[in-house]
């Protein structure tokens, strides 16, 4: 069976109390800690910078760095600085050309690199980048605020991925994020995702050890 990781979004967390907010997820059956980086132009929210990612190294989660900016070659060191163990960028914000090259310079740091797409940008558009890929991070909502709801329609990319991983041996991990919860979670999983990211699920949750068993469905 394929395991199923949890990724806590940080967007959603209580940024007054977050170290409380965060301490304890490991125990609470999370894997990986997800930062989504917002810069007001490629998405029209602000979120924060690499210097949060770094004040949270006492976590030993996984760090996984969402970068929604129009310039991810510009700022990707300053978070593998910070303690990325994940860089994953958007396609619609490089140039096609430039997507091979900026895939191998942050290999070149030992960090694990992934592409992110929007629910309208279709998988075929990252097909030849799959193999060079660790992780491939389908948005399940449009991107840029958090406790949207899931659209289903994104459901057969993720089953797509899962079918060209299976069939050409590729190793990335197909993430998912957007409207996950205990409803949810369950389609994205059954079509083929192993990282679900949640934010509002998760922080809102009573008894969030109960909540991450809902989600990977125990």
């Amino acid at each position: 069976m394929r395991k199923i990781n949890i990724a806590a979004s940080i967007l959603s967390a209580d940024f007054s109390n977050l170290y409380e907010e965060l301490r304890f997820l490991p125990d609470e059956g999370v894997s990986y800690l997800h930062f989504d980086v917002m810069d007001g132009h490629f998405v029209n929210n602000i979120s924060f910078g690499s210097y949060v990612l770094k004040c949270l190294a006492f976590t030993p989660l996984i760090k996984d760095v969402h970068l929604m900016i129009e310039e991810p070659k510009k700022y990707y060191l300053d978070f593998i600085n910070a303690g990325a163990d994940i860089i994953t960028f958007h396609y619609e914000a490089v140039e096609e050309s430039s997507i091979k090259s900026l895939i191998d310079e942050i290999h070149q740091h030992n960090i694990k690199v992934g592409i992110s797409i929007k629910p309208n940008t279709k998988v075929d558009s990252i097909k030849e980048f799959l193999e060079y890929l660790d992780l491939v991070l389908v948005m399940s909502v449009e991107p840029g605020f958090g406790g949207q709801s899931y659209l289903k329609e994104v459901s057969e990319k993720i089953a797509y991925l899962k079918f060209l991983k299976d069939k050409y041996n590729y190793k990335y991990i197909i993430e998912v994020d957007g409207g996950i919860n205990d409803k949810t979670a369950f389609e994205a999983i059954n079509s083929g995702a192993e990282v679900l990211v949640s934010g509002s699920y998760l922080f809102k949750a009573k008894n969030r050890k109960e909540a991450v068993k809902k989600l990977i469905g125990e």
